[in-house]
């Protein structure tokens, strides 16, 4: 570990107090929380100038130490950079007359979005291509840009897309005809960023943020006119809701969705009547899930109604949809969670996890067989991708793993074949024989058994003597993959192991892998975690003190309680956009995120077991006069999920009462949110930062090259 070289800043204390279940909490840096924070979101330049001299001096300290660092990370922006095609481009995705694609001009920032003529696909053929949106030019002039959905109508004739220009995750909808390139009529403001349209492509639907910034309310809007003539359809009523959009694989429906953390309802409205009112399928009842398809006359849905926690497949018929009409289809069972379905005219694929492991399963309608796509490996991810057409035979799927770059397959559900249509290119060379790659359990303190997956280099001594990573997550039912990374093969040819731990509040063994990680269950994530990086020590793939943990946002909750609890087998952190003050945010229910959070984390407010659980391993209420390892937090004003004064506070109170000298940076960005910087290459100094943190303080690269 090496110390701090610099002055390090030292917030003011300035105590508030406030009082829960007979309980006085003490928030000696609740300051940080600008009153105006909605308004600095959008414009950093609106925070309080205290506040703001704050976090500057934060940056100017961590900006020191990233001169030091900059032989270091300049080398390894090279190498990322390296693994990078110059150009490249995406599938071709089929619809009717037309193949829809992105691709990158050599070194662009932001994907152009293409089509050609639907014969040429099989071709390769770009010669009859057509730009309908070139991200880089749309880029230009602004220092912040990231785009969110991209749909062309069903007619072929527009593309409608958002625009954020902020990074507080609030887009402007513009519509542009394709023929001239033009923009119909002015952008739709403060939107969730994508849209779904009607059958004729007259209209489009959309849905926009309340002053909280919850996505709560759908508009119908005609294409003839802006976005005054548009009609509220659907408004959320419950705070601790959020809304989303989708259309049926069949294009006969648009779908309203209103869901919180476990409980979700949806509403239909006719692509092809779209000004028909929408029509509930079944109401919300706490504690069940549900999502629809459509094939024929019957809807069918994925759903974990009648303690089917691991979900199944019911249908019903589309005039009588409640779910007292539901049918069995597929049964429930235990251990095998049912992620995702599509629905085609001639077959049902499902994407299945079975013991932490994906697995692809699809019906022939016809004759009820089923089939399942196998793979051979310890750990492998799998994504499969719908597309656009209803009536077709063919699915593409996604296989990668941690020694594997990603492979797109178009796979013939009709024969079984599979076509490999795209592996991904590391320009600067990838050999997987270089690489080991394990899945390995871990010993939970109640007996559970905690999947971990490991990569190293081939040369790489398992004797205790590596350094390690190891990543976490664990909430929100989230897995985490175990996929390919061409970014941390700078940590693994460089000796480092390599590893992630499958903790409780995922989903990788099933919904009660997550249950067993939320609410009054949620010290078990915490605990995993610390029983994965014990494993890894005495099973020699590292040891005590030599391994870094990294997690983001929830994950990052995960960094700060983990270096409370047990800050001796750490060698170093990061923690991005963490989560660290979890107790303060769920007792505050202005906060936007708050109210939809209660059914994963507890409601503090009004439940005082959950006030106690919550208080137990908050990282902010637990930081306590002892020795941690070197930090790095990485913090946003615009961000919407994660607000920047609680890693703010976090680091504040971290510096004040910790007892060592180690490294402690935080690093705000001002114009950026939860996601970071936008582009292709523009997020690799940041990455190449949190990679020369890991590397020099773990000892894998000599602390005098810092200074080089």
């Amino acid at each position: 570990m090496t110390t701090q070289q610099t002055q390090s800043p030292m917030a003011t204390r300035q105590p508030t107090y406030t009082t829960y279940h007979g309980v006085t909490l003490e928030d000696p840096y609740a300051w940080l929380r600008d009153a105006n924070w909605r308004e600095a979101m959008h414009d950093s330049d609106r925070l309080h100038p205290e506040i703001r001299r704050y976090l500057d001096a934060e940056n100017d300290h961590t900006h020191a130490h990233e001169k030091r660092l900059r032989p270091l990370t300049d080398t390894l922006v090279s190498e990322l950079r390296g693994r990078i095609p110059g150009r490249d481009s995406g599938v071709p995705v089929t619809d009717g007359p037309w193949c829809y694609y992105t691709r990158f001009r050599d070194g662009g920032q932001h994907p152009i979005f293409c089509r050609a003529p639907r014969e040429d696909a099989a071709t390769n053929d770009n010669t009859r291509e057509q730009i309908l949106l070139d991200g880089d030019a749309e880029a230009n002039n602004y220092d912040y840009f990231n785009l969110g959905g991209v749909a062309h109508s069903r007619d072929h004739t527009l593309i409608a897309f958002g625009v954020d220009t902020r990074g507080a995750e609030a887009f402007d909808i513009r519509i542009r005809r394709i023929a001239s390139g033009d923009d119909i009529q002015p952008p739709i403001p403060n939107t969730t960023g994508g849209v779904d349209w009607s059958a004729a492509s007259d209209f489009v639907f959309y849905v926009t943020l309340d002053s909280e910034h919850r996505p709560n309310k759908v508009w119908r809007q005609p294409i003839d006119a802006g976005p005054e003539a548009a009609i509220a359809i659907y408004e959320e009523a419950d705070p601790g809701f959020f809304v989303g959009l989708d259309t049926t694989q069949s294009g006969a429906f648009v779908v309203i969705n209103a869901h919180d953390h476990e409980t979700s309802e949806a509403w239909v409205i006719p692509a092809d009547a779209p000004e028909t009112a929408p029509r509930l399928i079944a109401a919300r009842q706490t504690g069940r899930e549900y999502e629809i398809e459509h094939a024929g006359d019957t809807f069918i849905i994925a759903t974990n109604a009648d303690g089917a926690d691991d979900y199944k497949l019911v249908y019903a018929p589309i005039n009588a949809p409640d779910a007292v009409n539901w049918q069995p289809l597929v049964d429930h069972a235990p251990g095998r969670l049912i992620l995702e379905f599509i629905e085609f005219a001639q077959y049902r694929v499902r994407l299945e996890r079975v013991d932490a492991l994906p697995r692809i399963v699809y019906t022939d309608k016809a004759t009820g067989v089923e089939h399942t796509v196998d793979f051979d490996a310890e750990a492998y991810s799998l994504a499969i991708q719908a597309g656009i057409e209803f009536d077709t035979t063919t699915l593409r799927f996604t296989y990668t793993a941690p020694d594997t770059p990603a492979e797109t397959y178009d796979f013939d559900l009709a024969t079984g074949q599979r076509t490999l249509r795209k592996r991904r290119e590391i320009p600067s060379g990838f050999d997987a024989t270089r690489f080991r790659v394990w899945r390995v359990h871990a010993e939970a303190r109640d007996g559970a058994r905690i999947p971990i997956t490991v990569t190293a280099h081939a040369d790489t001594p398992l004797d205790g003597s590596a350094t390690c990573v190891l990543q976490g997550y664990g909430a929100y039912g989230i897995s985490e993959p175990a996929a390919f990374s061409s970014h941390r093969l700078s940590l693994v040819e460089r000796g480092m192991v390599v590893a992630t731990a499958h903790v409780r509040g995922g989903r990788e063994r099933g919904q009660a892998w997550y249950e067993a990680g939320k609410l009054a269950h949620k010290p078990n994530t915490f605990s995993d975690f610390i029983a994965a990086a014990e494993h890894l020590a005495d099973t020699g793939f590292s040891r005590r003190g030599r391994i870094a943990a990294l997690g983001g946002s929830a994950g990052g909750m995960l960094v700060g309680a983990v270096l409370n609890q047990r800050p001796d087998l750490f060698g170093a952190a990061v923690a991005d956009v963490p989560f660290v003050d979890v107790l303060n945010t769920m007792l505050d229910a202005s906060l936007p995120l708050t109210p939809p959070e209660w059914p994963e984390w507890g409601n503090p407010r009004d439940d005082a077991e959950a006030f106690t659980t919550i208080r137990s391993y908050c990282p902010y209420q637990n930081i306590t006069a002892q020795t941690y390892p070197p930090i790095l937090a990485i913090a946003g004003v615009s961000d919407p999920r994660v607000t920047y004064w609680e890693p703010a506070k976090w680091v504040a109170k971290l510096r004040a009462t910790k007892t060592d000298t180690n490294r402690l940076l935080l690093k705000t960005h001002m114009g950026a949110g939860h996601g970071g910087v936008p582009g292709r290459f523009a997020a690799l100094d940041e990455i190449a930062l949190i990679y020369a943190f890991l590397l020099t303080e773990l000892g894998v690269i000599p602390a005098e090259v810092e200074t080089a």
